[in-house]
């Protein structure tokens, strides 16, 4: 077995010993402790804010180039270290070692996206409509940042939510995953190690209540958050009560609409990747294949070929092509979607059993089920898993109609031939993101991302967006 970590707290520019009360396990082979793990209490977090309250002046004062290169040492860095903490990250999140080196890269491109943002905070000139009144705008920092990240993307989701409140001048107190603390703790150590002032990055980890704490201290102005949509509901309503800034990132139920049109070779790969890479758990993932009747059984047949034939194993094996779920949570999880779909009247077409390997392991048979309708909860509710359900639907108005149906609005894709139908479906899918021809998940860093309805709130995350939320605009009138 590898090493076991013991983490600290990182805090005030101190690593703070603690008990553990907790330990991150390797979900492809649970005999494996990454991490033991500190769990912050009250003290904990109130040292946090009050140490990023007290960094905050001078952070939001410093000249961007210092800002701007703290953050570019750490993209560096990162990049530099990508195998190591990619094969970490596969360790404790469960990602192929390709994935969890691509995104460890991904991160490592953010940190050195918003070191070039740094240095690009500008403001306006406007004419006043007063003679001999000048009138401009520029931004400033908001102040101490509370941000809570999920485990699916354990560097590269802390890295879009850090990089730009530490580029334009405020502090941060980051709350990690508990799945995944081992990951947080290597991109605070290298945030630290790259020259981060006392008390301008901190960290604590634990559970809801630790986070409960974060979201409502007064000392924190702004909450950051993605996860579930219940527990966003939950921070929103504690942030906006006492008036705190709050942006949530809550998930989605995506659809990919599969049109007679399309080439059928690309129409399986993109599913596939949507619906199955990741083990099925990102928020962007394809769960919804909405097939016009011409190509249904085709569609189904091909990609059920596909779905058999991936291996499924330990995450750090190079001839692993799925690793397992994140959790024993979220296998059961996946399962009991499955059974649900089952008694609902769909049809299992590949997989849905339960996955026994050689190791003791969190592993999910990838499963495809047919002749679902839109209405079905597998339909309706986030699997967060490798399962996916195809919707046979007659035209493309159907397509459209069952797609932009039911709660969430994240990102959602079409794959046709039809330059006609790609343009509507741009204009008319209620989504964030849309995509053509591609999966829906896999963005770019550099760009805005979020969606509508229940999957987000609040300014867009990531790009040139981010400046949105973590700046506040000043309006200055002179008279000459």
């Amino acid at each position: 077995m590898a090493e076991t970590l013991t983490l600290p707290q990182f805090i005030g520019g101190e690593r703070v010993a603690a008990e553990a009360g907790t330990q991150s396990l390797n979900p492809s082979d649970t005999r494996d402790v990454v991490a033991r793990v500190p769990e912050a209490g009250g003290a904990e977090v109130e040292a946090a804010v009050a140490a990023a309250r007290t960094a905050f002046p001078a952070w939001a004062e410093a000249s961007p180039e210092v800002r701007s290169d703290l953050l570019d040492k750490v993209g560096e860095t990162i990049l530099r270290r990508r195998d190591e903490l990619g094969r970490l990250l596969s360790r404790e999140e469960g990602k192929t070692v390709p994935e969890g080196v691509g995104e460890t890269v991904r991160a490592g491109r953010i940190f050195k996206y918003f070191a070039g943002e740094a240095l690009r905070r500008h403001g306006q000139n406007l004419e006043s409509v007063r003679p001999g009144v000048e009138v401009q705008t520029y931004r400033q920092a908001v102040g101490v940042f509370g941000l809570i990240a999920p485990w699916n993307f354990p560097i590269a989701i802390p890295a879009w939510k850090a990089a730009p409140a530490l580029a334009f001048g405020n502090t941060v107190v980051m709350k990690p995953a508990p799945q995944t603390p081992a990951m947080a703790a290597a991109l605070a150590e290298i945030i630290w190690e790259s020259g981060a002032p006392a008390g301008v990055f901190n960290m604590i980890f634990g559970g809801g209540e630790a986070g409960a704490r974060l979201v409502q201290h007064a000392g924190v102005d702004g909450v950051s958050f993605t996860g579930s949509q219940h527990v966003g509901a939950t921070v929103a309503q504690a942030a906006v009560s006492r008036q705190a800034r709050v942006q949530l990132e809550m998930g989605g139920k995506n659809p990919l609409i599969i049109l007679d049109d399309s080439d059928l070779d690309r129409a399986v790969a993109v599913a596939l990747d949507g619906s199955f890479f990741a083990t099925g758990q990102r928020c962007t993932a394809s769960s919804r294949l909405i097939v016009q009747a011409g190509v249904h059984d085709r569609f189904v047949a091909a990609l059920a070929e596909k779905v058999k034939a991936l291996r499924v194993g330990d995450a750090l094996e190079p001839a692993t092509q799925m690793g397992p779920a994140v959790s024993e949570a979220q296998q059961e999880t996946s399962y009991k979607y499955i059974q649900i779909a089952k008694d609902d009247g769909g049809r299992i077409v590949v997989g849905g059993e339960r996955l026994r390997l050689d190791k003791p392991g969190w592993y999910v048979q990838p499963t495809l089920v047919a002749d679902t309708h839109k209405d079905m909860r597998i339909n309706c509710e986030e699997v967060f898993g490798p399962v996916a359900s195809t919707v046979r639907v007659k035209d493309y108005e159907e397509a459209l109609e069952v797609a932009n149906d039911g709660d969430f609005g994240l990102s959602a894709g079409i794959v046709t031939n039809s330059l006609k139908h790609a343009r509507d479906f741009q204009r008319r899918a209620k989504a964030g993101m849309v995509m053509v021809n591609l999966p829906t998940a896999g963005v770019d860093y550099h760009v805005p991302f979020g969606g509508i309805k229940k999957s987000s709130y609040g300014p867009r995350e990531q790009g040139f967006a981010a400046v949105e939320f973590y700046t506040q605009t000043k309006t200055a009138y002179s008279w000459s």
